[in-house]
This record gives C-alpha cells, structure tokens and sequence, in this order.
C-alpha cells in the first residue's frame, strides 16, 4: 500500500506540473520533460513500461511526455480506461466468407491473423478478377469501424497516417497495394515493423505506437520492395473455374447486394463469357433496377 501511496502521490504532483503547462501546450504536441518533473530516466521508463505516461515527441535533443489515461483515471479513483482495439482479441463471425468458393486455406489464415493477439500481415496476390477484393470486402463488412480501407493507387503517406492516426483501426485493408508509390510503401513498412507511425515536422518527430493488422491486395509482386514482401504472409490465388465463378457471383449479389435470386442468376448467366470480374457483376446489379440486366451490361460492357 505505501508504494501504491507513492504512485499516486508522484502521478499527482506530475499531473500538477502537467496541468500548469496547459492543454494548449500539448496542442503542438510538445509534452514535458523528465528533468521538468524531477525524474531520472530510470524512473521515466518504469512509468512508461506501466503504461503510466506516453511519449509524445522525441528529437535529438527533446523527448516530452505525458500522463496516459490510465494514470489520470488512478488519480480520481475511477477505473481504468477500456482496452482499446488494439489490445483486445477479436472474433469473426463464422459466417463471414460464405460468399467466396473454396480458397480455404487462405480463409484459415485471414480468421487466424486477423484475429490474433500480435499482427501477422497477409497478402493476396494474383492477376484481376480474382477473389482478392472479395476478401477485404468481407473483413470490411464483418469489422465495421474496427476496419479502415485505403486503395493503393490514391494513398498517400499524409493520408495513410492521418487515416491511421484518427481511426486507430484493428486492421488495414489496402486494395491495389503494387499501385502505391515507393514513399508510401516505407511508410507503410515503418507502420508495420512495431506498429509505429512517425511523422517529421520542422525537425520534430511526431510518434504514435499502435499495432495494426494489414490485410493486402496485389496483382503484381515485382512492383513491391524484398523488405515490404518480406513483411506479409503471400498467398497466391489462382481464377474460377465457369462453374465456381457463376456461383459466387449468385453469392455475392443475393448476400451483399440484396438482390433477388432470381435476378443474381440472370446477371451471373448473361455475364458468363463475357467478364470474370465479380466487381462488373455488382455494377450491373446496381444499375438493373432501372435500366434493366440486358441494357445495363450494353452500356457497362458495350464489347460484351
């Protein structure tokens, strides 16, 4: 009890000091220093190892700190904050692939990553009109907020971060990863390697530390860094067959787009022969209800 009284009572004279600096202080993320508060390093990693104060921005020459929201809730007496997303396990629901034909293994290996206590990274690789996009699809309807989707093509390493940053989300979903561009790539592997975001600014290092999943789409792989490959279990998918490509289209169009079942079956039969893409699929299905299957395929895929 006399260290627990001694926690609180060097919480309490730091959140003194904190509170003196201000909150607009911490609006240019400045934070205080060990020596500002009376502390050795010794005691600030302890602190930090506890989970009791956060960094919040580190140069060659500054480190500043803060009380994270666990030590201000031991200070009122309150408990301590819910874990964020981050730290609890999470759980899919059983059903949450029913609309993809076979690709088993790489079902195992998302639930089994996705889910886990540490980030194991995933990557779908293989040509267009695959069952890729269908996967992040599904995490994405499965997750909700705790998902966050970017498309590779239209990153870019200030919205990559502030989309991070803002949502914290449990797992990223990056469609079209081989179209982002080199910058992009390193940040996205700094975020990777530990979970850390690191943004400069006027010298100034800006660090949050949050561990995310990444669950990727690629058509290429030879557009990709070794050490970003390096990063993700690949798996590799190869096309439908005629036979499977028609029923997950069905699968995809009654489950996803609430389309009868008896229109699912006529796009998925006027579209045999002329796409394997799932994607010009829901197009058509979306623009059915108005112009009809047959006019919506003639002006979607007017070489069909």
């Amino acid at each position: 009890m006399q260290q627990k009284t001694a926690d609180l009572g060097l919480l309490k004279r730091i959140a003194d000091i904190e509170d003196g600096i201000g909150p607009e202080s911490f609006e240019g993320k400045a934070g205080w220093r060990g020596r500002d508060v009376g502390l050795w390093p010794g005691n600030l990693t302890k602190l930090r190892m506890e989970g009791l104060i956060e960094d919040v921005y580190e140069s060659n020459s500054y480190h500043g700190y803060r009380l994270s929201q666990k030590a201000r809730a031991m200070l009122v007496g309150g408990p301590a904050p819910a874990p964020t997303a981050s730290s609890q396990k999470l759980e899919f629901p059983e059903d949450i692939f029913a609309d993809i034909i076979g690709h088993d293994d790489v079902k195992a290996l998302l639930r089994a990553s996705v889910t886990a206590e540490k980030p194991v990274h995933v990557l779908l690789a293989g040509p267009p009109a695959l069952a890729k996009s269908l996967f992040l699809w599904d995490i994405e309807r499965a997750l909700g907020e705790k998902a966050a989707w970017l498309v590779g093509s239209g990153a870019s390493k200030a919205g990559l971060w502030d989309l991070v940053a803002e949502k914290q989300p449990w797992v990223l979903l990056i469609d079209e990863l081989d179209k982002m561009n080199t910058a992009d790539m390193a940040g996205l592997l700094t975020m990777m390697e530990g979970g850390r975001l690191v943004r400069v600014k006027k010298g100034r290092e800006l660090n949050l530390e949050h561990e995310i999943r990444v669950v990727a789409a690629s058509n290429r792989l030879d557009m990709l860094s070794p050490e970003l490959k390096s990063r993700f279990a690949i798996r590799r998918l190869v096309a439908y067959g005629r036979s499977d490509y028609l029923t997950v289209v069905k699968g995809v169009l009654v489950r996803r787009e609430k389309v009868s079942p008896e229109m699912a079956e006529e796009i998925a039969q006027r579209l045999d022969g002329h796409s394997q893409d799932v994607r010009d699929a829901v197009r058509v299905a979306r623009l059915a209800p108005g112009l009809g299957v047959e006019r919506a395929i003639s002006l979607l895929l007017p070489e069909g």
